[in-house]
């Protein structure tokens, strides 16, 4: 960033990362990225020497933040499994097993009125049409925002779920170690 820029408030979205170092700017970039991406394209937007890129690409690869695609040229993306376990493994640091279990059953709650509502097991097995043609009530923008909370409620509980386990269980071998 030049030293006439200004500071306040937050960059924009598509370059949030401009007045941070390089390793957070690919860092930046890689959050952002949705398919295999090569190591010039990355440099480009992380506004940095594709050699540059490379080096971080490979210790992320390493790290697991993202998953190398050996070809020609290699690429590299995202990988959402590591993000998936940071998720969880943040959850069950930061919360008891009682909030943990809580939540779980909160949304589990809501997982059950949304089935008896759609009388389905999941979001996919609803015909969002018919279900909103057959509705008194609900609009088919209803019935989609209802279709997309439940999917996300299902993501979570199970996110919540996994953590309470891992929680419960790293207890457990702390009380008995």
């Amino acid at each position: 960033m030049s030293n006439t820029e200004s500071t306040d408030g937050p960059p924009s979205f598509e370059n949030a990362f401009r007045g941070d170092d390089v390793e957070q700017r690919i860092y930046g970039t890689i959050l952002r990225t949705r398919e295999p991406t090569v190591a010039s394209t990355i440099a480009k937007q992380a506004d940095c020497d594709p050699k540059t890129a490379r080096k971080y690409l490979r210790w992320f690869a390493t790290l697991g933040i993202v998953t190398r695609h050996d070809g020609h040229p290699v690429t590299y993306e995202r990988n959402d499994a590591y993000f998936e376990w940071r998720r969880i493994n943040q959850l069950a640091t930061e919360r008891s097993v009682e909030e943990l279990q809580q939540r779980v059953q909160e949304l589990t709650a809501r997982i059950n009125e949304y089935e008896a509502r759609y009388d389905g097991e999941t979001p996919a097995a609803v015909n969002a049409v018919a279900a909103a043609e057959t509705s008194d009530e609900r609009t088919i923008d209803d019935v989609y925002g209802d279709l997309g909370d439940w999917a996300s409620a299902r993501d979570e509980c199970k996110r919540y779920e996994r953590a309470r386990q891992q929680r419960a269980s790293a207890g457990t071998e702390q009380v008995s170690g």
